[in-house]
């Protein structure tokens, strides 16, 4: 793959200090009308904080979420909209924060999870969100009227930990992952019910140890996940478009493995548009 504008550097500009405790996720806020520049970040030390990009350029924290979880907040994400952030922490809840102008409020908390919520996720549309947690489940949530939560489905299939979920970039279609070493693909029938339409695990050239993350292009052809076995693997479902359904669910085949370039655990992949394809 090549660099589009040739090659890149990167240089850090601002190091944002506050938290006490790991920090385990970050969201850039969707929208750029009046949030230009805000950012969301959790932690282990049970809080939330919103950074802004001030007028001079600089950095700094323009709110704190708490009082709200009491254990590690494992994941954080955004809305479409950019009003909701959805937080999932281990003390197995999820909270909807609701953006009013430059205040925060805790709107939603939900429940279900038996244990730990590892992630979160909307969908395109900000209808529909999904969580995930240690007790083997993927829960799927849909956003109603007055900032109201109604759990739709629990998806079981994974054998272990569930440690993602990430919906389509367009598409009502969520892809989970977790220590079974597994990534599956979960769409809904037209009975209103949510299954599993592919495993994509080792025997079809998977990952042969925990798969901790996942990232979609923004084509929403390809995906790129990550593992404990040191590799990176990138899916691809254009290769095989008489087997692509309109709903996105067709066969996801494997297209290449990118290995030997860490010698540790790779947590964390995000698929960026500075690559030609």
């Amino acid at each position: 793959m090549e660099l589009l504008d040739g090659e890149l550097e990167l240089r850090e500009i601002q190091k944002l200090e506050g938290h006490t405790d790991r920090v385990w996720s970050l969201a850039w806020n969707p929208t750029g009308t009046g949030v230009a520049g805000m950012l969301a970040s959790c932690s282990g030390d049970k809080t939330v904080r919103i950074w802004q990009k001030g007028p001079s350029g600089s950095w700094d924290c323009s709110a704190v979420l708490e009082d709200t979880h009491t254990r590690t907040v494992r994941s954080c994400a955004w809305s479409p909209s950019g009003k909701l952030l959805a937080t999932a922490s281990f003390d197995g809840t999820t909270a909807i924060w609701e953006r009013v102008g430059g205040e925060f409020e805790c709107v939603a908390t939900l429940e279900g999870h038996e244990n730990e919520v590892k992630s979160v996720s909307w969908n395109a549309s900000g209808s529909l969100l999904a969580t995930c947690a240690r007790d083997k489940t993927v829960w799927i949530w849909e956003a109603q009227p007055g900032n109201e939560f109604e759990c739709v489905s629990v998806l079981q299939g994974h054998t272990q930990d569930v440690k993602m979920v990430q919906w389509h970039p367009f598409l009502d279609v969520l892809v989970s992952v977790g220590y079974d070493n597994s990534v599956k693909v979960w769409t809904e029938d037209g009975d209103d019910d949510w299954h599993c339409v592919q495993t994509l695990g080792e025997a079809g050239s998977g990952h042969t140890s925990t798969v901790w993350a996942l990232s979609f292009n923004s084509a929403g052809d390809r995906m790129v996940t990550c593992s404990d076995d040191l590799t990176l693997k990138i899916w691809d479902t254009s290769q095989n478009p008489s087997e692509t359904s309109g709903d996105g669910s067709g066969s996801w085949s494997h297209l290449c493995t990118l290995s030997g370039y860490h010698d540790r655990t790779i947590f964390s992949v995000h698929w960026s548009r500075i690559f030609l394809r």
